[in-house]
């Protein structure tokens, strides 16, 4: 008697995972990642300032360049951190109502990641991680955690 163990076959596959390096990737993804940033960032009404910080940092000159013509090549960090914004936008909007949803990135916070402040100042201050853990936190509430 043969009793090899497998998993059950199912209707769903794993994502595809997109490799980030690959030009062609990337100038597939980068024109409405851009679109969905600003839109974002209009949504959350930040600052210009803020905004050209969450891209990783850059001058004022260059964001409105790109605000005005978002057809460009992205690198992989900011089509990373833009990821992560837009996850963390999609995950607001399935766990609270339109409005907290786009102020709560705003507004002081009392768990233990963010000690009292704002998930904006803790990614603003933390970069590309602190996004990454924002992400976290928000799919673990998602899921029930």
């Amino acid at each position: 008697m043969n009793l090899a163990f497998a998993y059950p076959k199912s209707r769903f596959e794993p994502a595809v995972l997109i490799d980030l390096n690959a030009r062609a990737e990337r100038e597939r993804l980068s024109k409405s990642a851009l679109k969905g940033f600003f839109a974002l960032m209009a949504a959350w009404k930040l600052r210009d300032e803020d905004a050209r910080e969450l891209l990783g940092g850059m001058s004022s000159s260059t964001y409105y360049e790109w605000k005005k013509n978002p057809d460009r090549l992205l690198e992989v960090d900011r089509i990373t951190r833009i990821s992560y914004l837009l996850g963390i936008y999609k995950a607001l909007h399935i766990l609270y109502g339109d409005k907290l949803a786009d102020e709560w990135i705003t507004l002081p916070n009392s768990n233990p990641i963010f000690a009292g402040r704002t998930p904006l100042s803790q990614m603003l201050a933390g970069g590309l991680l602190s996004m990454q853990t924002v992400r976290k936190l928000l799919d673990a509430r998602r899921g029930g955690l």
